[in-house]
């Protein structure tokens, strides 16, 4: 049997594609070499075979036989996926031709516009929250801390993390001197002497020198809470506040008082406290000029100024018992202990219940003989800060409490009391054993030694 060939080989042939699979070459190249043969067999191909086109003129390659017809695929055949390819990239080039390339694309979610549909593609992730590409490195993390273990990425984090441990600080302030263990930290820092604040709050204008500051400011407009209490379920903006919350389920007091040991869970708290001992009054009265060591204090007192004596009496509270008006409801509350008889702070060492926490701490001062709070005119020291204000008035010539009767002053308020029995007549304490009254308790101690000789 004899086969002729016919091979038609058009000069515009398409390239082969090169990602075409190894396997169709090796056949393709095995075919080749069965045509270089002097008497090749005919090859065994299905009748389901598909005719080629291989050139745009509509050339084709053939075979012919003198009993049967088969087709011959060649090796420049391209696959499917190639022509798809191909005519995909044609259907490109002709759009970029017919002037396409000012296209934009619109993202439906948030109405922001692309020009390159790759870019919008991208920007697409941002609301599905799909992640295309997954980490390289991720559980790959050759660096470790050999003090804790802790691995690091890159060799540049676990440097800056030894630092925590050695307490090493390479960045300092040219202006103040403070040291830092990063330099984004220090950045930071010298905002506080250039008064630079760019960041600025969109709703209230507020400018802050910290990116992390404004965040947790925006959620005093937005009332957002992201941080929660894992014990009682408070919700707090900051991650700060959780932990300064923490402190009062452990009970974690970690800022004590250099001057007389007491502690606090709160920096603020012991910062205010210290004060009791220096005499630091910083928060004044721009009106009268009293100053006052809280500025809580402050802002009772400038109540005095800002109201109106018709706003005081409607806004001051009155006992129901014996009359006595108040300007806060919380000193009503305590002076309500004294006709109860209520005595909810109790010592734990000999029992003794007082109706005022301030009087629980003097008391529990006596045993120990702890005077925290020292003059610091003459250096005399006291174990309540109320005897401390008072011998202060010795210093200064201060008498606030004045006789509305005679006009005479007093630097303490219980001699004043004394004093006004003069004008009244009142004698509050009888002696037991012949009746006779006294207006000063002092007196009548003095007279008793009449009796008891």
């Amino acid at each position: 049997m004899t086969i002729s060939f016919f091979l038609f080989v058009p000069q515009d042939l398409p390239q082969q594609n090169d990602c075409e699979e190894e396997d169709g070459l090796d056949e393709q190249q095995e075919r080749n070499s069965s045509l270089d043969q002097e008497d090749p067999e005919p090859p065994q191909i299905k009748e389901e075979q598909e005719e080629l086109c291989s050139s745009q003129e509509g050339e084709q390659l053939g075979l012919k036989q003198e009993t049967d017809t088969f087709m011959v695929t060649p090796a420049y055949e391209e696959s499917e996926e190639s022509q798809h390819v191909d005519s995909g990239s044609t259907r490109n080039a002709d759009q970029s031709q017919t002037g396409t390339r000012g296209k934009s694309f619109q993202c439906d979610v948030c109405g922001k516009t692309f020009c390159k549909k790759y870019n919008f593609t991208k920007h697409q992730r941002v609301h599905t929250g799909e992640k295309h590409y997954p980490c390289r490195t991720q559980g790959k993390q050759p660096y470790a801390c050999i003090t804790c273990g802790k691995t690091f990425i890159s060799k540049s984090d676990l440097e800056r993390h030894v630092r925590t441990h050695t307490g090493e600080k390479p960045y300092s302030c040219g202006t103040c001197g403070r040291e830092f263990r990063l330099n984004s930290t220090l950045k930071t820092h010298i905002r506080v002497h250039t008064g630079e604040k760019p960041y600025s709050c969109s709703t209230c204008g507020k400018q802050f020198t910290e990116k992390s500051s404004l965040r947790t400011h925006i959620r005093i407009h937005t009332g957002e809470k992201p941080r929660c209490c894992s014990i009682c379920g408070r919700r707090f903006s900051d991650i700060s506040g959780v932990i300064k919350h923490m402190r009062f389920h452990t009970g974690e007091k970690p800022y004590p008082c250099s001057t007389c040991g007491k502690r606090f869970s709160q920096k603020s708290d012991m910062a205010r406290h210290v004060r009791i001992h220096t005499g630091d009054k910083p928060h004044g009265c721009n009106i009268c000029g009293k100053i006052f060591i809280q500025r809580t204090s402050l802002k009772k007192h400038m109540r005095i100024h800002t109201q109106s004596k018709t706003d005081t009496r409607k806004q001051s509270v009155q006992c129901d018992t014996c009359g006595k008006t108040f300007n806060f409801k919380s000193n009503l509350t305590t002076h309500l202990r004294v006709h109860t008889g209520e005595k909810p702070y109790p010592c734990s060492t000999c029992g003794k219940q007082f109706n005022q926490k301030s009087s629980l701490n003097t008391h529990v001062r006596i045993p120990t003989g702890e005077k925290p709070y020292p003059c610091n005119t003459c250096g005399k020291i006291f174990n309540q800060l109320a005897h401390l204000k008072t011998h202060k008035r010795i210093h200064t010539g201060e008498k606030p409490h004045c006789c509305t009767t005679c006009g005479k002053r007093f630097n303490e308020k219980s001699t004043l009391k004394t004093h006004i029995r003069v004008h009244t007549g009142e004698r509050p304490y009888p002696c037991s054993t012949c009746g006779k009254r006294f207006s000063q308790r002092m007196n009548l101690k003095k007279h008793m030694e009449i009796h008891t000789g």
